[in-house]
């Protein structure tokens, strides 16, 4: 999953973003909130954490701003405001939910899978297009009688196409889930992981658009059994 982290206190982003990247997310940080406006309306995310006291935007702005602007992202907002006027104006501006500095990482960490499980309609943790079932969370894979740990990079890939499937995804959408602006792409890197995963689940279930992406094709993996598909 990609997370854009919008937080000007360093110390503590420093501190969010090793505990978001060692649960295998892809997170861009930003520190400014005219910004991270940019970067709603501009990029896709998953989800985006957004601190309310911001130099140049206040988040409440920022919030407002993007959701006029059909941005649909799930946001939660955080805030060291103890006043709950400011925190309904939070929501009431689009927020999903909100967390009151201090808070224990293991709250956000639940307040993610709460609202990330909303936004994707599932019931239960994981999910599951025809006979693969993938947890995001631990990073394994069931094929039929297989249970498969995926690597990260494979695990991100996957987690996008199951998450739209059906629906093409574009390589530069595939690339920033894996690398975000951190971190430079190689040319081919891509289409290697890509090859893994058809090594893992069959060479049919996702298919090549040319010169646009990747899609996973829900009716073939349908047919997927107690081993990948032909």
């Amino acid at each position: 999953m990609r997370i854009l982290l919008v937080e000007d206190d360093h110390m503590l982003a420093n501190t969010m973003l090793a505990m978001l990247r060692e649960d295998q997310h892809t997170v861009d940080w930003l520190d400014d909130g005219q910004q991270a406006l940019n970067a709603l309306r501009d990029e896709h995310f998953d989800l985006a954490i957004l601190d309310l006291t911001l130099p140049r935007l206040d988040g409440l702005e920022v919030m407002a701003r993007s959701r006029s602007a059909g941005v649909l992202t799930p946001v939660i907002i955080l805030t060291a405001r103890s006043d709950l006027d400011e925190k309904l104006q939070g929501l009431d501006a689009g927020a999903d939910d909100y967390l009151t500095k201090p808070f224990a990482m293991a709250e956000l960490k639940a307040r993610i899978r709460a609202v990330t499980r909303r936004g994707s309609a599932a019931p239960t943790v994981g999910m599951t297009v025809g006979t693969l079932h993938l947890n995001p969370d631990s990073g394994q894979l069931t094929l039929g009688d297989q249970i498969i740990t995926l690597p990260r990079s494979e695990l991100q890939i996957l987690h996008y196409l199951m998450r739209h499937p059906d629906q093409v995804a574009t390589r530069r959408r595939l690339e920033e889930q894996l690398y975000g602006w951190d971190q430079g792409v190689e040319s081919n890197a891509l289409e290697v992981h890509i090859h893994h995963l058809r090594r893992r689940l069959g060479k049919t279930v996702i298919r090549t658009i040319r010169g646009v992406g990747y899609l996973l094709d829900s009716k073939e993996a349908e047919q997927c059994g107690a081993t990948a598909c032909p």
